[in-house]
């Protein structure tokens, strides 16, 4: 966190009267939505945008002459583009839609992993989320590879000379998040990318909570494989992208089969589509590239950097705020941070706190955030998080300081 950004000329209410749902009120309460990094709300530009497809400009995609199949096409092939941009990449060759950043793993382990063998080491970070555990673990027992994990220390940060150590001319992957979900940490990708690169390794960066938070430029990374998902970055559910170096790309196999991956297809032998299709095997989640795009619009309208700096503040002021009251302990004091703050309260189990914060009309994510090793490590059962997003406030933070107040009276 630093102290020196200030959310000037930001209008979250002007912003937050772009959210329909945020009028909605829980129990009779104002509500209070402060699970972002699970899900962000759609703003009324995304909704007008998925609808206007759905009411005038729905068909499928690559497949049909006729003019409306052209302008769905043009619309979903329009939102690559999109995405291109807003990545920096360098063509929309790299730019393959999928379900979400857990599919985009998924195939990256799937395809790219299929040429591991015995001895060959995947590098990941006790920080992972369980997308950017499993898929590798799943891996590693087909081909006989081996998984390593860099620790983190007790403030939640990774310890960048420990992962550099585990890095050698066997690692022939380091995977790792750009944000931690149960944590905030943001770690030091930069430098993680350096250091892989320095021994021959490619490198998959997990940018599902760092994309809605800050600009993201792939090319100057120099990492080989971005993932993130289009719902945390305000679009719908359901759509996800993996970008990936082109000669990396190029050099991987098709993942699953089926309609518009193909060119042709005999009971002999079939031919592949050209890149990025051949990665897309059946009809797409076309409105949700649509939604996508509309989030992309809108974000960059707002400003990243804007929204970087007021929600910057707001983490700054709600970790004050929930540092004061008696028995509450913050899970991650990374000095590098964004957006998310896990906690939790003396003599009260996450599940129930949850509870109680949604009676009083706020709403956080409580349980092992998809995260458990994380859990494991800092010796508790689960936490409550509270994360943020282009529409959180001020009264936000002081309603969940309210009702964390209320917690500790109906506890003792």
């Amino acid at each position: 966190m630093n102290a020196a950004i200030t959310p000037l000329a930001y209008d979250v209410a002007r912003v937050r009267a772009d959210f329909p749902i945020l009028a909605t009120t829980v129990r009779g309460k104002r509500l209070a939505f402060l699970d972002t990094a699970a899900s962000a709300q759609r703003p009324l530009a995304v909704i007008e945008a998925v609808n206007r497809y759905e009411r005038s400009s729905h068909a499928n995609v690559h497949r049909g002459v006729y003019e409306l199949s052209q302008k769905a096409t043009d619309a979903f092939e329009g939102a690559r583009e999109r995405v291109r941009r807003f990545l920096n990449a360098a063509s929309i060759k790299e730019i393959v839609f999928t379900r979400g950043t857990t599919e985009s793993i998924n195939l990256v382990a799937q395809s790219w992993g299929r040429r591991l063998g015995p001895g060959d080491e995947i590098l990941i970070t006790w920080m992972e989320h369980h997308a950017n555990i499993v898929p590798w673990q799943m891996l590693c027992e087909r081909t006989g590879a081996v998984l390593k994990v860099a620790p983190i220390d007790e403030r939640g940060e990774l310890d960048l000379d420990a992962f550099r150590a585990l890095l050698s001319p066997r690692t022939k992957l380091a995977a790792f998040t750009q944000v931690s979900n149960a944590l905030g940490t943001v770690l030091p990708i930069r430098a993680m990318i350096d250091a892989a690169r320095a021994v021959g390794a490619l490198t998959l960066v997990d940018g599902a909570q760092a994309v809605a938070h800050e600009r993201i430029d792939v090319r100057a990374l120099g990492c080989d494989f971005y993932v993130f998902s289009s719902h945390k970055l305000y679009g719908p559910t359901g759509l996800g992208v993996l970008w990936a170096r082109e000669a990396v790309l190029r050099d991987m196999p098709s993942w699953q089969g089926g309609g518009d991956m193909i060119l042709t297809v005999s009971f002999a032998k079939t031919t592949y589509n050209e890149l990025p299709y051949r990665f897309e095997a059946g009809t797409p989640h076309i409105s949700g590239a649509v939604g996508l795009a509309a989030a992309i619009d809108y974000l960059e309208a707002l400003g990243i950097d804007r929204v970087h700096a007021h929600e910057q503040a707001l983490l700054m002021r709600g970790t004050s705020a929930l540092l004061a009251i008696p028995g509450l302990r913050i899970i991650g004091e990374a000095k590098e941070k964004t957006s998310v703050i896990s906690f939790t309260l003396e003599g009260v189990h996450p599940h129930d706190l949850g509870t109680i914060l949604d009676d009083e009309g706020v709403a956080v994510r409580t349980g092992h955030h998809c995260a458990m090793p994380v859990m494991e490590f800092f010796d508790v059962p689960a936490t409550a998080r509270a994360s943020f997003g282009c529409y959180t406030d001020e009264a936000d933070i002081d309603q969940l300081v309210r009702a964390l107040g209320r917690a500790r009276e109906v506890f003792g």
